[in-house]
């Protein structure tokens, strides 16, 4: 495959119809035209403009913010990320798996290393590096954030390099965490936690029970306080 080209403009989402990576858009006009009702676009992040906690993910599931548009919403993960985000005080409303449900976050903000969905969940490496511009232009503007909590390691992986360290500067591991002193795209510490993605294969297998992840949003909600 082509290696993709970062964006050459500087906006914190890509375009609707954006063409960076080729097979991402291949992808993104095939499902429109078998799910042509559906959001079929880049997924925006959603949430605070200026949070404390940013929640960091993969990437859209097809059937999930690919069909919904925001993050997280009408897929296996939302079922267990929302609602602890709802007890911890992150979120408010009740996630009912629609972009219309009313939830709304607190002091939080959730996107995805890679904006667009990509075929059978697996972007590739020259894809994640030509979204993480977008990644980096939300941090280079956010004034409160505190905590960042990753979802699986190519997540972490992201969020490290947006921070301007090397993917091995921080070894993966669930509710690891890591104070980040300022350097690239911020100007303060910020803590970075782990967590296995809650994807429903690491659910139903136990990789990630709900008490796991909710250890990992209370320590945030306690570095976040």
């Amino acid at each position: 495959m082509k290696k993709a080209a970062c964006p050459a403009q500087k906006h914190e989402a890509p375009a609707k119809d954006c063409g960076t990576c080729p097979r991402l858009a291949d992808f993104r006009r095939e499902n429109r035209a078998a799910f042509p009702l559906m959001f079929n676009a880049p997924v925006p992040s959603f949430g605070d403009d200026d949070p404390a906690l940013l929640i960091v993910g993969l990437a859209p599931g097809l059937r999930g913010a690919n069909f919904t548009g925001r993050p997280f919403t009408n897929d296996y993960a939302g079922d267990l990320l929302y609602p602890t985000l709802v007890k911890f005080g992150f979120a408010s409303g009740t996630y009912d798996k629609r972009a219309n449900d009313g939830l709304e976050l607190i002091d939080a903000r959730i996107t995805n290393a890679v904006r667009c969905v990509p075929p059978e969940n697996k972007p590739l490496p020259a894809e994640i590096a030509a979204c993480r511009p977008y990644l980096e232009q939300e941090l280079q503007r956010f004034t409160r954030l505190k905590a960042i909590i990753a979802l699986g390691t190519v997540a972490h992986q992201s969020v490290l390099k947006a921070l301007g360290f090397t993917a091995a500067a921080c070894k993966f591991g669930h509710d690891l965490h890591y104070t980040l002193a300022p350097k690239k795209n911020m100007q303060y510490p910020v803590t970075l936690i782990d967590s296995y993605h809650c994807s429903r294969y690491n659910v139903n297998t136990g990789r990630l029970t709900t008490e796991m992840f909710e250890a990992v949003v209370s320590r945030a909600k306690k570095i976040c306080a």
